[in-house]
């Protein structure tokens, strides 16, 4: 099983979103069964989740004084992939998570303050000694500035080619349990968010040959 953690410590960065959205994107790929976990006290995955009506992908609320024998019983269950979600700003809760971590996302909106405030998790990442992917994510369109801050983020780490882009049809989709796969699937924001996860699982395999 492969466990992919989702971190940012500034608020509003899309990670909820994110991580429903690429749970699907992998179920739909062929790399299930899926689980979810919930880190965050707000309880916004959950939320989404409760108001789903397809089976998959599962969802959990994470145990921090047990994740790492939470993650083996979901391994020992059959899940092939674990996407966990966390809070911003609380750092032993974060540090706690990305130490089980395959794999860390940490999105960031392209934008001077979101940009400063990477800093801190980078740090987190850094110190746990974790593989991280920068992803650009809730973009204006022909904003020059998703550009400037690719290259910004490239000094630190890699960025996901797949830049998403900020669309109503997301917050569409968080309403109802849904995602924009579900709901638009031939649109723009259903082809980011597939092209992004393909990216993603290229990650992962990368780490599962190192």
């Amino acid at each position: 099983m492969k466990t992919i953690v989702i971190a940012s410590q500034k608020g509003g960065a899309g990670k909820t979103t994110l991580a429903g959205h690429l749970a699907v994107a992998a179920e739909q790929a062929g790399a299930g069964p899926v689980a979810l976990l919930d880190t965050d006290p707000q309880g916004s995955l959950a939320a989404w989740w409760n108001e789903r009506t397809a089976e998959t992908p599962a969802f959990a609320h994470a145990d921090l004084s047990g994740l790492a024998s939470q993650l083996a019983e979901l391994e020992a269950a059959g899940v092939q992939l674990c996407i966990i979600d966390t809070p911003p700003a609380v750092t032993v809760t974060i540090r706690q998570v990305l130490a089980v971590a395959d794999l860390v996302l940490i999105p960031t909106r392209p934008s001077p303050h979101d940009l400063r405030a990477v800093g801190s998790t980078v740090q987190l990442v850094e110190a746990g000694g974790k593989r991280m992917v920068f992803v650009i994510n809730g973009a204006a369109h022909r904003a020059r500035i998703t550009t400037e801050a690719a290259i910004a983020l490239s000094q630190h780490g890699a960025v996901a080619p797949t830049v998403v882009y900020q669309r109503t049809d997301f917050a569409s989709s968080m309403i109802d349990g849904r995602t924009v796969q579900e709901l638009y699937a031939n649109g723009r924001s259903a082809g980011e968010i597939s092209a992004l996860w393909q990216y993603v699982s290229t990650q992962l395999n990368k780490h599962a040959s190192a």
